[in-house]
């Protein structure tokens, strides 16, 4: 009997909306400033996974909550096929027309953060589970849909869940896109540090939210007794008409002036999409008159990283037939009295590893400046093209679509690497706008539903 999935998607559409539209209300960013023992990342995470698994207990999956780090939904008996998606969030960042977390839909689109990453396509993967469950369907093998709350940081819950549970060998992140990305560059970041600093022209320089976003602003404190305010404002507004794809304005007191930038945000694993404000300004920032202790920083940011996303500068640059380039992202800027450093965010190929890179990077910046690896580093995860999972995956997706591209790497990071078979497969279509990690994020309500149907298709062949 062949199953019309979309339209058994379409029977469940105002229920998934409704268990969307609660789950991205949740503010689920990391927040270990109000941890607590039974809250080890705060509030915000634990409750999204409390949530997104009372769906599942409403539904009469079998669920386990370790320790509210991370979660599992369970369906079937058998060989386990592992289905990974996260309920953490980015920061929302600035630039939003709405509440980031009040859903509003419009033209057919829902805008939250967390909607296109990773709830909405995390949501979709469970109503595709759901929906076999509900068909009474026959299955040989077991699906475990598990849920992570750190993964737009260290993934301390997932790497929490694998110290006391079996993670299965086989399966897929909806986190992505389609077709299937059968690829993932490896992932590292660098914190750069450099001499502390003396009093001088910049008070203060700031920038960047989290490693894995290009900053959309960037503000820095001019000390007025170093330069006049007209002389500043005239500099900054011809700065501004020489680069028109960045807007920017000037505070003034009696004694400091603060310049602000906007750029544009995006995800880090696409540098060249955004619009690095911290970088622009930072290029501004070395037209004027700074002293021997600050200009090095600015110049490093002006000559080595501004609009250099293949890392050409610091020696980094490389390439892989299959996985394609390495990129830089400068994400954090920091520079006061008492610190100077910029954390920079790397996705590379296979080739490099984290000790050639710390070598390359070191051996090319400017003397008494150091790099080190901030946080983990991941590296690159590739599965054959041939595959049997990859060509089960492709096949559901080209079925729903006529679409039969192959898959791809990328430089985004997903949980799907962890698996030891595992790739990312949807929930965007290809050309669709990739609003992840960027302001007035959404998701488009009919294609999350196309996904979910491809979803329910592809799980259904993995496990019969």
């Amino acid at each position: 009997m062949a199953i019309d999935w979309e339209k058994e998607i379409a029977h469940r559409s105002d229920e998934m909306l409704n268990d969307l539209s609660e789950l991205v209300s949740i503010n689920s960013q990391r927040d270990v400033e109000h941890k607590t023992e039974e809250y080890p990342l705060g509030p915000g995470p634990a409750k999204a996974l409390k949530t997104f698994l009372s769906f599942a207990k409403r539904d009469g999956f079998e669920t386990k909550n370790v320790d509210n780090l991370a979660g599992r939904i369970e369906y079937g008996e058998g060989e386990a096929v592992g289905i990974l998606a996260h309920v953490d969030v980015v920061p929302e960042g600035p630039g939003w027309e709405t509440d980031p977390f009040k859903p509003v839909i419009k033209d057919g689109k829902l805008y939250a953060r967390g909607a296109s990453d990773d709830k909405g396509p995390g949501l979709g993967a469970y109503y595709a589970l759901k929906v076999i469950k509900e068909l009474n369907l026959p299955v040989s093998k077991k699906v475990q849909l598990i849920l992570g709350t750190d993964e737009e940081n260290d993934w301390t819950g997932i790497n929490h869940y694998m110290k006391s549970e079996t993670m299965p060998e086989v399966g897929f992140s909806p986190d992505a896109q389609f077709p299937a990305i059968n690829g993932e560059k490896g992932i590292v970041s660098f914190d750069v540090q450099f001499p502390n600093p003396s009093d001088g022209l910049v008070k203060k320089f700031e920038s960047g939210i989290v490693a894995n976003m290009v900053p959309q602003n960037a503000d820095a404190v001019i000390d007025l007794n170093e330069i006049k305010s007209d002389e500043l404002k005239d500099l900054f507004e011809q700065f501004l008409t020489g680069h028109p794809e960045i807007k920017g304005s000037i505070d003034l007191t009696d004694d400091e002036a603060t310049i602000h930038v906007i750029g544009k945000g995006a995800h880090a694993m696409q540098p060249a999409v955004g619009i690095n404000a911290a970088t622009y300004l930072a290029t501004f920032l070395t037209k004027l008159n700074l002293n021997d202790r600050q200009r090095p920083y600015f110049d490093f940011i002006a000559e080595d990283l501004h609009l250099d996303f293949a890392g050409k500068a610091l020696g980094i640059a490389n390439t892989h037939e299959v996985m394609g380039d390495l990129t830089l992202s400068p994400n954090i800027f920091k520079f006061d009295d008492d610190n100077a450093s910029i954390l920079l965010n790397i996705r590379y190929p296979k080739g490099d590893d984290g000790q050639s890179l710390t070598d390359k990077i070191n051996q090319n910046l400017p003397k008494r400046v150091s790099a080190t690896i901030k946080g983990h580093n991941q590296l690159p995860h590739f599965v054959p093209a041939d595959d049997p999972l990859v060509q089960t995956l492709l096949g559901a997706y080209k079925d729903h679509t006529g679409d039969d591209s192959p898959a791809y790497t990328v430089g985004g990071g997903t949980y799907g690497r962890i698996l030891k078979k595992g790739v990312a497969f949807g929930a965007m279509f290809p050309n669709d706008e990739n609003v992840m990690h960027q302001p007035n994020e959404y998701i488009d309500l009919a294609k999350l539903q196309k996904a979910t149907a491809i979803f329910a298709d592809a799980i259904y062949r993995l496990i019969k």
